[in-house]
């Protein structure tokens, strides 16, 4: 495993980071193919055999039992300073009008939530989890900013926005001498690369680290284009149906490519999926999910493959602009 500053800090982290949502107990929430302690257990373990120091989940994730079994998982099998711990604000945790959002009384009750059942003192990287048109972006920066100052975070991120919205946030922060923003989450992968546009030419610009989202197109660029995934998340993922069924017939042309690639080096079609994602420019760790051994040990082989120009080329040619999705 190889491991990269994220952005422009001194905080070094590994080049894949386990992404934690599939890791909750199952009848609590939207994700019903979560996997409880005892599933989540070997992939905790795996990941940092594997030399992954990098861990993501959201308050959100499974009505924040994700949180809960990350937490103790990690504090089971590795010292606190040795791993990085991120998670996410915004989502609603609970009924009435202040029960979401990106306001100081969300983000101050959240934060003491979340690090409750994380069980830790502070996180790494707190980041908002999408963008609140309700509430001044000065009312958010300043509060995630009193969060770093009172001990309870190291960084702060964001996710998926618009880049003239996140140009505000990175704006208002140096304005007012607050914390600034060291890292994005887009969407962003072979087969969804709006974020080309704006969002990775500002963050590179500003010094921002990149670490994607469904890096590997909620599965679909793990598999040949016919062999449709089966079971309950494809059946009951409504966010990811919503994110590629306008550009099938280009989709699947980057797909195949995809296909074809790996059958000629020899390797499962998900490590030609990250290594074309890890060589992007400003990319520092894609958020990869795992729910089989398989899943971590491609992700950690496609941080040793390096793809030719011309197999980059023959993944990038079939694209097609795409709806932009995910911001909400």
């Amino acid at each position: 495993m190889t491991y990269a500053r994220l952005g422009q800090t001194g905080l070094k982290v590994s080049r894949i980071c386990l992404g934690c949502m599939s890791y909750g107990v199952p009848d609590r929430g939207a994700h019903l193919w979560s996997m409880d302690e005892a599933a989540s257990r070997p992939f905790i373990k795996q990941a940092l055999d594997a030399g992954i120091n990098f861990f993501d989940t959201a308050n959100v994730y499974s009505d924040g039992t994700s949180e809960e079994i990350v937490g103790k998982l990690l504090r089971e099998s590795a010292k606190r300073e040795d791993y990085v711990l991120a998670t996410k604000v915004h989502g609603r945790m609970r009924p009435g009008p202040n029960g979401a959002g990106l306001s100081r009384k969300a983000i101050m009750h959240e934060i003491d939530a979340s690090l409750t059942r994380l069980g830790t003192d502070y996180v790494d990287l707190y980041q908002t989890h999408r963008w609140d048109a309700e509430t001044p972006i000065e009312e958010t920066v300043e509060a995630l900013h009193d969060v770093v100052k009172a001990g309870k975070a190291r960084y702060v991120g964001a996710s998926s926005m618009y880049a003239w919205q996140f140009a505000k946030a990175l704006f208002v922060a140096t304005q007012n001498g607050w914390t600034r923003f060291v890292s994005m989450q887009p969407h962003y992968n072979v087969i969804y690369r709006e974020e080309e546009r704006e969002m990775i030419g500002l963050c590179l610009d500003q010094g921002v680290g990149v670490i994607p989202w469904s890096p590997l197109a909620r599965g679909r660029l793990a598999r040949p284009w016919d062999a449709r995934k089966e079971g309950i998340r494809a059946d009951t993922d409504q966010f990811g149906k919503t994110l590629y069924a306008a550009t099938e017939d280009s989709d699947k042309q980057v797909v195949d490519a995809v296909e074809k690639i790996a059958k000629q080096r020899g390797v499962p079609m998900a490590q030609i999926g990250l290594a074309w994602l890890l060589r992007q420019p400003g990319v520092t760790a894609p958020i990869i999910g795992a729910t089989k051994p398989q899943h971590l040990a491609d992700a950690v082989a496609a941080d040793a493959l390096v793809l030719s120009d011309e197999e980059c080329q023959a993944l990038e040619s079939p694209y097609v602009p795409h709806p932009v999705l995910g911001f909400k």
